[in-house]
């Protein structure tokens, strides 16, 4: 077997609404080896993987995978079930998987779900699954241990316990989700409306405050000042000055680090010098400035303040384990990182404990080694400090703790500025008032949230939905409006319609098309736009309060979508473009990529359809929320039908742009008003036209509005640039369009005919993976438009040869009935001032563009060379 791809889908896909990872593996000499033909295999990849047997697969039942292998199942299926299987083993709970042929080759399309959370971890599981799958096929001894610390290592990529808890706290209540960097740096919520989290810190969090919660040393001077009891002690520097404070304080002491984290270096109940030299020693490792302070016996715990209140709280034990009279220290911390609940670092809810000096020290306090072989029922403490981060365990306890005690944590949040804070107390009992027994030793920052959403014992405690709710108040989503439009044609220009009507209510609107990155109107980036990256480009920014997407085929196949759900997905049509392409080789199969953005609009939402295809019909029932139809034909039946039951439909009566739905019909305005129809000329902007008006009544926009915007969106480069754009040159006028499809050229060259032209000259080029049919339909199309047709080509071939796209437009548009002369002119610009050099006056040149704006600059060169104006008229497409 041979990889030859692995990505991620973040968002919605084509596969799923959750994330996946696809896989393209070449099974090579096995393409046809089914599982049934290998007697044992079904009994090796079991015994590898247990959990196997337990698998539903599409029987929906455990068991049935392995009724599939018995039966006989491809290679290709195992390989999904080994990857579903082995994040499963690493703590990624996935079920979904799909397996399907590439074409009548040996490729083969694995598809398995990854998590939310999990995309790292899910690309590492690829390599994996295919290699155990190859060795039980040899017969060859599989190491899954291996494989699960691989995973394990890919996973510490991924985001830690809290940001992740956080961010599902935060899905769950229907918030978006984005990840901004390798880091666990979160956005939640979308535009102005955005939060963002690392860990339990917010963008609320004072940077000062988090300074000084880092800093002991002053967050007791701070404590302290505020009256709020710390225990005394101070800051050496040196192994004299420790000494020096020991001596002042009487022992028992604590050491620890300044600027430590996660108990690292902390060093409890230290009663002589030696002790004391050691600890200092090792928490020189991690800080310069050690505090020195009274040990306070005590009972320790963890109180966690939200927003002012107390949210949670948990004692907190420190590792221990208990003798056997057998084995040794080392091989009992080893069967108790054992347990499945531990992993490295922060991966799983309790973390292994590593065999470090403190674990040393704290042995010899005990007069054991880690060689030592404690007797049976013997408790051996291996931390003096109970953090779980260096192994320790939690009870929860926020339903013991005393009004005065929380009192204390909440007033040590605030004295500190912190609006998430973890408080750590030592007291003999946290049900019963505080006392002067109660201390403050520390107050942290970014706590972690594993001991109160995992506790060892007690109730756990959803403290991830105290803080979404805390940045999130009222139940808000965090939402702003999300409107997708995708389709074969049409899509650029009602989004600029859309932006437009949405921008006239006041919202400042950001909108990402091929042509670039808009904020309001105002273009800040340059490019092909629409894609999912550009999208989430667009929702993290704070500035913008509604988003217009352009969503287009190639960028939902390679990528998904860059949003979970949107409020209005809009599918102008769908024609033959890109037919095998990225393996889409039927209508059908563009219509089910095409229709996915109305598959996650949200409950509330619309999906605005056209009725007058039947591709897109054909898909409607997928749509969610809210359906509203558009259509040009007159009386169409599937409209009739639709409003008849009480639903939303935008066409077109005695020139009229109409709304309908249960409060009856109403009018945007005439169609003769709208100047991007060029007075119902331009019939493509009429269907534009509809499809915009339905997205916004989709939004709740008032039709009289929407109308008063419409009468003022032109056909011009300043509305609509290189959609139907027209210039005067001289006696002829030029059309800039960037039609690219049959489907294109004939709407464009039909609403050029209805200006009354006296000639129609075309210059045409088209990308160069298209399909040889599709390129030479193409060919055909304008053969049949134009009576004079210059052949351009685009300047990125997408690997072809130069002049082949060329040739095979040509060869087609020789078979054209109205075609009577050519010119092939590869270069873009040469071909622009050729077919302007052969018109007439009264001749219309339409001209398909790659690149608008050295074409824009050619023609108005040509204008003014003429003595004519570039006319500020025009309908896009």
């Amino acid at each position: 077997m041979h990889i030859l791809a692995v990505r991620a889908h973040d968002g919605p896909n084509i596969h799923c609404h959750r994330p996946v990872i696809e896989l393209l593996v070449d099974l090579l000499e096995h393409v046809d080896t089914y599982t049934d033909s290998l007697p044992s295999f079904p009994d090796r990849l079991v015994a590898a993987l247990p959990g196997l047997a337990g698998h539903h697969c599409s029987r929906g039942y455990p068991g049935g995978f392995l009724e599939r292998l018995t039966e006989g199942t491809l290679l290709g299926h195992a390989v999904e079930h080994v990857a579903l299987e082995l994040l499963n083993l690493a703590g990624v709970p996935v079920t979904y998987g799909k397996t399907r042929r590439v074409g009548d080759g040996s490729v083969f399309r694995v598809v398995y779900e990854c998590g939310c959370d999990g995309s790292r971890c899910g690309l590492a599981a690829a390599p994996l699954a295919v290699d155990v799958v190859q060795r039980v096929l040899a017969g060859e001894l599989v190491d899954i241990g291996s494989c699960l610390q691989a995973l394990g290592r890919a996973r510490l990529s991924d985001l830690g316990p809290t940001t992740s808890a956080i961010a599902a706290a935060a899905r769950r209540r229907g918030i978006p989700v984005m990840r901004l960097s390798s880091d666990s740096l979160v956005q939640l919520g979308q535009g102005h409306r955005r939060r963002l989290v690392r860990a339990s810190l917010t963008d609320a969090t004072s940077c000062l405050a988090a300074d000084i919660a880092c800093d002991k040393a002053e967050t007791k001077d701070v404590l302290g000042r505020h009256g709020l009891p710390v225990p005394p002690g101070g800051v050496a520097l040196s192994e004299r000055e420790a000494l020096a404070l020991v001596a002042d304080l009487g022992p028992p002491v604590v050491l620890k680090p300044v600027d430590a984290n996660q108990g690292k270096g902390v060093a409890l109940d230290l009663r002589t010098d030696d002790e004391v030299l050691q600890a200092f020693a090792v928490a020189r490792q991690f800080s310069p400035r050690i505090i020195v302070e009274r040990y306070i016996p005590g009972r320790h715990f963890r109180l966690l303040v939200i927003d002012g209140r107390l949210a949670a709280a948990a004692e907190r034990l420190p590792a221990t384990l208990t003798g056997d009279g057998n084995n040794t220290v080392t091989e009992l911390i080893a069967a108790l990182n054992s347990d499945p609940r531990r992993g490295l670092d922060h991966e799983r809810p309790l973390t292994r404990v590593s065999m470090d000096e403190i674990v040393r020290l704290t042995l010899a306090r005990q007069g054991l080694t880690v060689d030592s072989v404690p007797e049976a029922g013997r408790l051996v403490v291996l931390r003096p400090n109970a953090n779980l981060s260096t192994g320790g365990t939690a009870r929860d306890v926020t339903a013991e703790v005393h009004p005065s005690q929380a009192q204390l944590a909440v007033a040590a949040a605030a004295a500190l500025g912190l609006d998430v804070a973890g408080v750590d107390l030592v007291a003999p009992d946290i049900s019963v008032p505080a006392g002067e027994e109660a201390v403050i030793i520390e107050v942290n920052a970014a706590p972690g949230l594993r001991m109160h959403l995992h506790p060892c014992e007690g109730q756990p405690r959803d403290v991830a939905a105290d803080i979404v709710d805390y940045l999130f108040p009222g139940g808000a989503d965090g939402c702003i409006p999300v409107i997708a439009v995708t389709g074969t044609n049409g899509k650029t220009t009602v989004v600029r319609l859309i932006d437009r009507l949405l921008q006239a209510t006041g919202l400042r609107t950001a909108r990402a098309t091929t042509d670039g990155i808009y904020l309001q109107g105002r273009l800040i980036a340059a490019g092909d736009m629409a894609g999912p990256a550009s999208a989430g480009r667009l929702l993290m920014d704070p500035g913008v309060e509604a988003a217009v997407l352009e969503t287009a085929r190639g960028g939902i196949i390679r990528g998904g979508l860059g949003f979970d759900r949107c409020d209005v997905a809009v599918l102008t049509n769908v024609s033959a473009d890109h037919l095998e392409c990225d393996g889409i080789e039927t209508m059908e199969d563009m219509a089910a990529v095409k229709c996915l953005i109305t598959e996650v609009v949200k409950p509330a939402g619309a999906s605005v359809l056209n009725a007058d295809d039947p591709q897109v019909m054909a898909v409607a029932a997928r749509a969610r929320g809210r359906r509203i139809l558009f259509s040009m034909v007159p009386d169409n039946l599937s409209v009739r039908r639709h409003v008849d039951a009480g639903g939303t439909a935008v066409y077109v009566r005695r020139g009229q742009v109409l709304v309908r739905d249960a409060r009856g019909e109403r009018s945007v305005g005439p169609v003769a008003d709208f100047p991007l129809t060029l007075g119902g000329r331009a019939a493509h902007n009429v269907e534009n036209v509809l499809a915009a008006v339905g997205a916004g009544v989709g939004l709740g926009l008032a039709e009289t509005a929407m109308g008063a915007v419409l009468r003022s969106f032109q056909g011009n480069e300043d509305d609509n640039p290189g959609r139907f754009t027209l210039f005067a040159v001289g006696a002829c006028t030029v059309v800039v369009d960037y039609g690219h499809n049959p489907s294109a050229v004939r709407a464009v060259v039909n609403t050029a005919r209805r200006l009354g032209p006296g000639r129609l000259i075309g210059v045409l080029g088209a990308p160069g993976d298209r399909a040889d049919a599709a390129l030479y339909e193409l060919g055909r199309v304008a053969g049949n438009s134009f009576h004079h047709l210059v052949i351009r080509e685009d300047r990125d071939l997408r690997g072809r040869q130069p002049g082949e796209t060329a040739a095979l437009l040509r060869a087609g548009a020789q078979g054209g009935v109205m075609v009577e002369s050519m010119d092939m002119v590869l270069d873009e610009v040469e071909a622009v001032r050729t077919a302007v050099g052969r018109a007439q006056p009264g001749d219309i040149v339409l001209v398909f563009y790659e690149h608008y704006g050295p074409v824009a600059a050619a023609v108005k060169g040509l204008a003014r060379a003429a003595g004519g104006l570039e006319a500020a008229v025009g309908g896009p497409r």
